[in-house]
């Protein structure tokens, strides 16, 4: 076979696997009253070297290794985009016109970004030296403190949306709060990247922060109305999108994703920005969630997982100390994020339950963190070890999501379903 042949083949059969296995892996997860999401990553995780490489090395090198990774990266890049438009289709914002909401997500959002990030700073300095000796210290903490702070913006949303709770105040107050957390978060991570890399400029990133302000006004007054006037001309119902509607929204969503890109936050900014300024355009979501919504949940998203499980090695935590390392992260990173939403909610006069389901929903990290810990690893100021607890730190705050939402909800006054 040629290369491109070679590189089509392995690519097939790598798809192939992955979305069956997404599959079953949301199907067992959702049985075990789980969202799909939380199969689909520890699937992800179990396809790497943590069991599939150690059950079967032969095969999984044939599998896996047998071509270049730069497809399957481009594709779960790809899916992230587009899964990032849908999450922001699907949110009733205009809760945010109460004023009372609005604070919450201030107070909400800045404590779990403040909290979090202090004690990842301290907790990734003190054990840089121990987990990650090849890296500088200074960006070891920092990338893990921003590793802490972050929350799975995405994932929450699956969350919710699986829950019939897009549309409830809290649930917007959660979401938006998140969003606040990842974009800070991601401004962060570029000012550590920089950093890592040695090409750090105080005007250049002050420069990078009027650019990002001044996008979001064009996107929130000029793209807005001119999307709108188009929706307007394509009258999209449910079901029925038409392939010139879905060919330029797809052009808006790539460009925007550039645009982002270019500013510092990462394309799938861009696509969640286009999605949240047509969320109140009923009738293309549910269009949009028709024909395209779930393609992109079955195949697109499980290729990102796989791919970080493939990068994920639990064998890498060979000892009683590793392995109190990795509790220690765990419970870390659940203080500043969980506890800190708890508090920052109780004190804007909201209730028990609700604080509480607040503080969860805060902790979901998954996807996002995984984004983001793959960045860290590529720079190396994470370890293998540390990249693996990490990880496990995110599929663990995912894992407990569900459950404490099913116990604290009911108690706020809002059914669960599903």
């Amino acid at each position: 076979m040629s290369a491109s042949e070679s590189l089509l083949f392995f690519t097939l059969l790598q798809l192939a696997i992955i979305v069956l296995a997404g599959r079953v892996g949301g199907i067992l997860a959702q049985r075990c009253r789980q969202t799909a999401a939380v199969g689909e990553i520890i699937i992800g995780i179990l396809l790497g070297p943590s069991l599939f490489g150690l059950l079967a090395p032969d095969t999984f090198q044939f599998v896996f290794h047998s071509t270049p990774p730069e497809a399957m990266q481009v594709l779960s890049n790809l899916g992230l985009v587009l899964l990032m438009f849908q999450i922001g289709l699907h949110f009733e914002f205009g809760h945010l016109a109460a004023r009372a909401n609005r604070i919450a997500v201030l107070w909400v959002g800045g404590v779990c970004l403040v909290a979090p990030f202090a004690l990842g700073f301290a907790f990734g300095y003190y054990s840089a030296p121990i987990l990650s000796p090849q890296a500088n210290p200074l960006h070891s903490a920092l990338f893990v403190a921003t590793a802490f702070s972050i929350t799975a913006l995405p994932i929450l949303g699956r969350i919710l949306i699986e829950h019939r709770l897009a549309h409830q105040p809290l649930a917007v107050i959660a979401i938006s709060a998140a969003a606040m957390n990842d974009v800070i978060g991601w401004v962060l991570l570029t000012i550590i990247t920089a950093l890592a890399v040695g090409n750090y400029s105080g005007g250049r990133f002050a420069l990078r922060l009027g650019l990002i302000a001044l996008y979001i006004v064009v996107c929130v007054t000029v793209v807005r109305t001119l999307l709108k006037r188009m929706l307007r001309v394509s009258n999209p119902t449910a079901g029925r999108l038409s392939s010139n509607l879905i060919g330029v929204m797809l052009a808006i969503i790539f460009v925007s994703g550039m645009i982002t890109f270019k500013l510092g936050i990462f394309a799938i900014f861009g696509g969640f920005m286009m999605g949240v300024i047509l969320f109140d355009e009923l009738e293309f979501v549910r269009a949009w969630r028709e024909r395209i919504g779930d393609f992109v949940y079955v195949f697109f998203l499980p290729i990102f997982f796989t791919y970080t499980g493939l990068r994920t090695s639990i064998g890498s935590l060979d000892s009683a100390s590793a392995w109190g390392w990795c509790a220690a992260t765990v419970a870390l990173a659940t203080l500043g994020k969980l506890g800190g939403a708890y508090v920052a909610a109780r004190l804007i006069g909201r209730s028990h339950p609700e604080a509480a389901a607040l503080g969860f929903m805060m902790n979901t990290r998954a996807l996002m963190e995984l984004v983001v810990l793959n960045i860290g690893f590529d720079l190396g100021v994470i370890s293998q070890q540390m990249f693996t607890m990490l990880v496990i730190m995110a599929i663990v705050s995912t894992v407990i999501t569900t459950p404490a939402l099913r116990r604290y909800l009911p108690r706020a006054g809002l059914a669960v379903h599903n």
